[in-house]
């Protein structure tokens, strides 16, 4: 599993019901949740990495391809 930064996070009381809430509503936890508006917000901003799409392995075609 990748490893998590922690971080102590001090929030308007309002915002951690809403963030509880939307959680609950889509059936994530918190710190999930957190994560995904995070992500979804640096991903909007242009700030996140362009990253690599998925490469899938296909063990079947190369081992006929080998025999």
């Amino acid at each position: 599993m990748t490893a998590r930064k922690q971080y102590p996070l001090r929030i308007d009381p309002s915002l951690w019901s809403a963030v509880e809430q939307w959680a609950a509503d889509d059936l994530r936890s918190i710190n999930a949740q957190m994560e995904f508006i995070v992500r979804d917000s640096l991903r909007r901003a242009g700030r996140l990495p362009k990253s690599k799409p998925p490469q899938f392995h296909d063990d079947v075609s190369q081992r006929t391809q080998h025999e």
